[in-house]
């Protein structure tokens, strides 16, 4: 069996556990096995993951799941893993995904792979692949364990409506009682948050000054877009440290990625060169940007920028 934890938030799936059942599915047809999902506490509409090739749907409903404890969470999935008969265990390459792989690895004494990006193949050994140095190359890694476990990167597989919606099992699980106490969470509502979002925009020092946002917000509200920024921006600042994208930042894969005054650091570009599709609006011909861009625009952002945003209002009001 291939047990996939569909990680949700406020009892809402996010869209990276749809990718991951999906994913998980692909993968346990490669093997010829089947697919189950594991959700954890309190969630709304588990039955719409068999939509997405889960044969099972398990739910642990226990009040102190709701709030994430790396600890907690991983004692549960390597316990409903080792249950169930787990050859492979899937994660999302998220922030609670990558602070729980190890954890559950160790626990089932299994090998893992973070930042898969494709499905294994199962011919010649267990194999995945994910990108390595900064996104410049590909590896591939075998693992040899008995048991297995990997964590999926954002956007690299679209999620597929494969079947239909699936009944709920309760499991009983004994809940550790975590060793932290979680007082209050605050998240940045009504966005898409950067590691799932399909289209960004994001922008550099050239914005002179966070009073000047405006413009760069405007734009993504047009096209629906996540808002971002280069490192020096946020350390300035200027935004929100969530939105700083790049090799110490956040790495995301969108299909559309437009840099509006970054001059293109090999720091920045490892995070966002995976993107499908780049656009670079810069007014330095010589940005190094350019030569990772699909599209560039030499010019003053303060005039393209408007002119852009204007375009595409045009164009989705005649579309």
């Amino acid at each position: 069996m291939v047990l996939v934890f569909a990680e949700s938030q406020k009892g809402q799936f996010k869209k990276s556990a749809l990718e991951a059942v999906f994913y998980g599915y692909k993968t346990a047809e490669a093997l010829g096995v089947s697919c189950a999902a594991l959700t954890l506490g309190t969630v709304q509409g588990a039955e719409v993951l068999g939509k997405y090739g889960a044969a099972k749907i398990y739910n642990v409903a226990d009040a102190a799941l709701d709030s994430f404890d790396s600890q907690v969470y991983a004692a549960v999935i390597a316990e409903a893993a080792q249950q169930l008969g787990a050859q492979v265990v899937i994660l999302s390459h998220s922030m609670n995904g990558k602070s729980i792989l190890g954890r559950v690895a160790v626990r089932l004494e299994a090998g893992s792979v973070a930042g898969v990006n494709a499905v294994p193949t199962v011919t010649n050994g267990f194999r995945v692949r994910k990108g390595v140095f900064s996104g410049k190359a590909t590896a591939e890694f075998e693992i040899k364990t008995e048991r297995k476990v990997i964590s999926l990167m954002g956007n690299s597989i679209p999620p597929v409506e494969v079947g239909a919606a699936g009944s709920v099992e309760k499991l009983d699980i004994a809940v550790p009682q975590g060793r932290v106490q979680v007082q209050d969470v605050e998240r940045q509502e009504g966005i898409v948050p950067l590691p799932e979002a399909e289209l960004v925009v994001s922008a550099g020092r050239g914005m002179k000054g966070p009073e000047n946002w405006g413009i760069v917000e405007e734009l993504a509200e047009t096209i629906g877009a996540t808002t971002a920024c280069s490192r020096p921006v946020s350390d300035a600042d200027w935004r929100p440290h969530h939105e700083h994208v790049g090799q110490t930042g956040i790495a995301i894969r969108p299909n559309l990625y437009i840099a509006i005054g970054i001059s293109g650091a090999i720091q920045h570009l490892a995070g966002v060169n995976n993107s499908r599709t780049i656009v670079v609006i810069n007014k330095d011909p010589e940005a190094p940007f350019f030569k990772a861009a699909d599209y560039g625009v030499v010019g003053d952002l303060f005039e393209v920028v408007p002119q852009l945003t204007e375009a595409f209002r045009k164009f989705k009001s005649t579309n």
